[in-house]
This record gives C-alpha cells, sequence and structure tokens, in this order.
C-alpha cells in the first residue's frame, strides 16, 4: 500500500495599496487572509527582499525556501553573504484578529517603508514595498514586460 503525500498549494495574487498605522503594522488584504485562513496558515515569515521590497512567505513556503538556500555551499562568499543578510533579517509574524502584521523597523527602514505600501501577491509569497519604490520598480520595467516574457517563456 502506497501512502500519497499531499502538498496544499496556496497562491497570492493581486496589487494593493495600504498604510502603516501609527505602531508599524499593515493590515493583509482580505484576498490573502482568505487564502491564509483556508490553508490554516498561522506563521509568516518577512526578510529582506530583492529590489528594496520585503519577501513574506508562509511558514511552509518558508521552510522550501530555507532548504534551497540551506544547501548552498558556505564557501563560497556570495552565498554566505546573501545567507546572512537574507535570514539575519527573518522574522516570524501572525496576524492578529484585525488582520494586521507587525514589521520591525529594522525591515522599514530596508525597504524605505514610511507610511504608504504596496502589497503584492507573487504567487508563492507576498511582496511588500515603499509605495514610491513600488512605482519606481513598475514604472522601470513596465515597458519591458512583453520582451522580458518572451525571453523567459522560450527558455521553458
Amino acid at each position: 500500500m502506497r501512502v500519497q503525500q499531499v502538498v496544499r498549494s496556496f497562491m497570492f495574487y493581486g496589487e494593493y495599496i495600504h498604510s502603516i498605522d501609527r505602531k508599524g503594522r499593515l493590515i493583509l488584504p482580505a484576498k490573502f487572509r482568505e487564502v491564509a485562513k483556508g490553508n490554516f496558515i498561522e506563521k509568516f515569515f518577512v526578510t529582506r527582499g530583492l529590489d528594496r521590497c520585503l519577501f513574506m512567505f508562509a511558514e511552509e513556503e518558508w521552510k522550501v525556501q530555507e532548504q534551497k538556500f540551506k544547501s548552498i555551499s558556505f564557501t563560497k562568499q556570495e552565498a554566505r553573504v546573501f545567507n546572512r543578510l537574507y535570514f539575519s533579517g527573518a522574522v516570524e509574524v501572525t496576524i492578529d484578529r484585525q488582520g494586521r502584521v507587525l514589521l520591525p523597523q529594522y525591515l522599514k527602514d530596508f525597504a524605505e517603508i514610511k507610511k504608504d505600501i504596496v502589497i503584492v501577491g507573487v504567487s508563492n509569497r507576498i511582496e511588500i514595498w515603499s509605495k514610491e519604490k513600488w512605482q519606481e520598480f513598475y514604472g522601470n520595467w513596465r515597458q519591458s514586460f512583453e520582451e522580458i516574457a518572451q525571453k523567459i517563456i522560450e527558455s521553458y
């Protein structure tokens, strides 16, 4: 008799504009809270992301990413630097009853978050951007979207 392993699949999609409250909390979009509740996600991990945003992973996905990065040889300097910055920035967070998540100041400083933010669902992760940084990123890359898509899709 074969036991089949069930892997839960959850996805976050969309772009939402929010604000950080006086206590440094953000409200997770209702759609993301529904995904979390429907998949019994209680913990998330937030860390330094790329392009000056923050990455937020559900605990299960965080463990998958952690395994990938732990397998990179620590004898390579770039791997050591990346892992140090990535994991030293990580913090475990939970969503309170009002759907809020507290972000530490050092992560807000890294992402240059002051008040207005954009929360972006990128399939297996959530990205948290300062509104200004998101507008800059989007403005710089939207014209190249089709060209990039063609290159990436052709490589599969």
